[in-house]
């Protein structure tokens, strides 16, 4: 344990026995969110991220621990532990250098090398290394053994040479070197596979692609993969000066060669020994190496994904809300209709209805008195389109609408649909509504998505909301554990009404599960709201430590205690009444005295329990009680009769939503039905190196057209006001440079600037037409 707290704590920055505290609080069952907030003189202040960091690798070092001792005690019963091998498995910091360990040792399927040991030939395979001065064929001929099945003197040199083989793809310490070598000057090398040209016609880009294995970006390296898993891409790794010729001596052959001292210096064993040295490169370690790197390169490009998709699934649902206003839900459709919901302050559907707008019925009129008799019955004040198909027509049937009844004041805003039809054919949306057709869920969905976006996303997959890249070919176990953090952070981050919120969103409050929050639903729907936490102990099996849990995070507004509405834990109540005593006022009247609150030191109220960054906390959280840490809401202006991708112009200025952002770049709906893309190099005037210092999903950002393509539906945007789309159009006339490796000189692909540029730019992958070929499938 404690070597595993002393690696972790240098991983972090942090003091070992900050790390050992918090292993301690994980191993008892605490949450992150909750040894976040209530434990930070315990854990001497770790934050949110640096726990679930230290989460992620606490769960990693415990499984090489575990297969440390499982590949011990296999060793010890073969009764081949040595000092020096204990010692090594011992302080191997990694599985994959375990597992290499591990190699020789490892019981595994009867090898020829293991044939020819049983027919004798090692000693055979040791003297012609041992001593090359002998003559191989001359040797072997007293090894010939027909009984044994060496029948002649070329059966027995062949089985030396597999048990040399074996011996020399099996050492650790060269397996480490030839990783590190392919590692360090390795290239990543597709190529189209011949005859599918037309079927990979949306990977031509890596049709010739050479590439610095180290740097290849996380969304290259997986549209690589994506594309051999389909069939239209062949990849391979090779080294920077590869010989052409395949009779050349290859850098990693010289390498074995030079480990395991075998030289040529004209002895009558020497050109035997280097033809064993190159069939333990090109038949024994090639591929296995190879495809080693292949996974490694995966797995980090995985990792790179999934964060990517947890960093705009945390700014998704940490979203302004509008607030919990009567909404109209519109969810868009032509030839089908458009689906309405109204749901009233709370969430509670209250009316629905089907309206034809639009093409073929045009019952425009119509529809706009039905939405007028809505709102006005209601008292409807926010009216919420989804984004899908026929959105701009509906967002102009609402425009009309507010025009024609100015007096309803309404406020109309376009919201992502993004997971709204899974949540509709969800479980969850039948037991809600089991007598709704699914498309008017959906509209309730998009109603209450611009209430509480966190509230309402809750109810979906993570995964389906589709706000990554890749994220159907990275591993599903990661991604949904990671992504699963995200919404436990968010809904702990902002906090929960006890006595409104549906069973969903309360499962994804700390210490809590589906079956808790299904009984506090219960519970409430038996005894009325809850007057107080303390109430939460009558909730069917909420016992202590799921109170300890769980109580700081759930809100009671207008209870019995003022201190029930904000984050302060039940535990430091006690804290809050003495701070009140020694000022000779009520816990009531603190709240929100700002004056007062500043005036105090929060170290005179420390003691055994709580110290300073708690105290701190609580008198933050009384000048504010049950703050909400997401942004005012404001919403993105669409302009006005830009409808369609045709009404497109170069050069024009346009304000949208931020939908995505990936690694290459930021997805940006202007209201036209196809989100366009802002390239790393055109969201700034200065260097970007991570799209995500400069824009989140859900920001609403100035943008300026570049390029449209209406055949392909593609539009380039850039968030540099200064550019011009003719600079763009100039720089694509230009002729691609091919790729090359680093030691030839040239620039890597993409890199060349656009005219007229003349900052420093990011490695692109290739000119804007050549990254908006692939960025569809980038975002799925």
């Amino acid at each position: 344990m404690e070597s595993i707290s002393q690696r972790i704590a240098e991983e972090l920055g942090a003091r070992p026995e900050q790390v050992t505290s918090a292993v301690q609080l994980l191993d008892d069952g605490s949450t992150v969110p909750f040894i976040a907030r209530y434990r930070k003189e315990v854990t001497g202040g770790l934050d949110d991220t640096q726990l679930r960091t230290l989460e992620e690798r606490l769960r990693y070092l415990r499984e090489l621990e575990d297969r440390r001792e499982t590949i011990l005690k296999s060793i010890i019963e073969q009764e081949k532990l040595t000092p020096e091998l204990e010692k090594d498995i011992r302080s191997a910091d990694t599985k994959t250098r375990l597992e290499d360990l591990y190699l020789p040792y490892k019981p595994k399927r009867r090898t020829k090398a293991q044939i020819a040991r049983e027919a004798g030939l090692e000693p055979l395979a040791d003297m012609l290394f041992d001593t090359p001065e002998k003559d191989p064929e001359a040797e072997a001929a007293a090894f010939v053994d027909a009984e044994k099945g060496v029948a002649d003197v070329k059966a027995a040199l062949e089985g030396a040479r597999y048990i040399l083989m074996e011996r020399f793809s099996e050492n650790a310490e060269l397996l480490g070197k030839l990783r590190d070598l392919l590692w360090s000057d390795g290239i990543l090398s597709s190529r189209g596979v011949e005859g599918k040209e037309e079927e990979g016609a949306k990977f031509r880009d890596y049709f010739e692609h050479d590439e610095a294995l180290k740097r290849v970006p996380s969304h290259r390296a997986l549209a690589i993969f994506r594309g051999r898993n389909e069939g239209v891409l062949q990849a391979s790794i090779k080294l920077a000066d590869e010989p052409e010729d395949r009779r050349a001596t290859h850098p990693c052959e010289k390498l074995v060669a030079d480990f395991w001292k075998v030289e040529h210096k004209g002895r009558a064993g020497d050109d035997w020994l280097k033809d064993v040295v190159r069939w333990t490169w090109r038949v024994k370690l090639l591929s296995q190496l190879e495809t080693e790197l292949m996974t490694r390169i995966r797995e980090n490009s995985e990792e790179e994904a999934i964060k990517v998709f947890a960093k705009n699934l945390k700014d998704l649902m940490l979203a302004a809300p509008a607030g919990l206003r009567p909404t109209l839900g519109l969810d868009p459709g032509l030839r089908t209709g458009v689906k309405v919901a109204v749901v009233d302050g709370t969430g509670k559907l209250v009316e629905y209805t089907t309206i034809y707008p639009h093409a073929p019925q045009k019952k425009w009129k119509e529809a706009l008195g039905t939405l007028a008799t809505l709102c006005l019955t209601h008292q409807v004040e926010l009216v919420s389109i989804g984004n899908g198909t026929a959105s701009r027509e509906t967002d102009r049937l609402a425009a009309e609408l507010m025009r024609s009844y100015p007096k309803l004041n309404l406020t109309k805003i376009v919201v992502s649909e993004a997971g709204a039809s899974v949540y509709s054919a969800s479980e969850l949306a039948s037991r809600e509504f089991p007598d709704l057709d699914v498309s008017i869920r959906g509209a309730v969905s998009i109603a209450r998505r611009l209430q509480d976006p966190l509230a309402e996303l809750v109810k979906i997959e993570p995964k389906a909301i589709g706000v990554g890249q890749y994220q159907h070919d990275v591993s599903q176990t990661n991604l949904s554990r990671s992504l699963e953090a995200v919404v436990e952070d968010c809904v702990n981050a902002v906090g929960v009404d006890l006595n409104t919120a549906s069973s969903p969103l309360l499962a994804r409050v700390s210490g809590l599960n589906r079956t808790l929050a299904d009984n506090i639903v219960a519970y409430r729907d038996a005894n009325g709201t809850f007057k107080s936490r303390k109430d939460l102990k009558k909730v069917t099996r909420f016992g202590e430590k799921t109170f300890e849990q769980a109580a700081g995070f759930l809100r009671v507004m207008n209870g019995e205690n003022p201190l029930d509405s904000s984050s302060v834990h039940p535990e430091a109540y006690p804290l809050v009444e003495r701070i009140a005593g020694n000022s000779q006022r009520d816990v009531r009247g603190l709240i929100g005295d700002s004056a007062f609150l500043r005036t105090l030191n929060a170290a005179d109220f420390t003691d055994e329990t709580f110290g300073v960054p708690t105290v701190t906390d609580i008198i933050a959280e009384l000048d504010k009680p049950g703050r909400d840490p997401r942004p005012d809401f404001k919403a993105a202006e669409f302009k006005d009769g830009i409808e369609d991708i045709r009404h497109l112009k170069l050069n024009m200025e346009l304000e949208g939503v931020v939908t995505n952002v990936t690694n290459f770049g930021a997805f940006v709906d202007v209201g036209v039905h196809q989100d366009g893309l802002v390239h790393i190099s055109a969201l700034s005037e200065s260097f970007v190196k991570d799209p995500a210092e400069v824009v989140k999903a859900g920001d609403i950002v100035k943008v300026k057209v570049m390029e449209v393509d209406v055949p392909r539906k593609r539009i380039g945007l850039t968030m540099r006001m200064s550019d011009k789309a003719e600079q763009v159009a100039e720089a694509r006339q230009q002729p691609r440079k091919a790729q090359s490796d680093k030691s030839a000189g040239r620039k890597p692909q993409g890199a060349s600037q656009p005219a007229g540029r003349g900052k420093k730019q990011q490695d692109s992958g290739g000119t804007l037409a050549d990254i908006f070929a692939n960025a569809k499938q980038l975002r799925k």
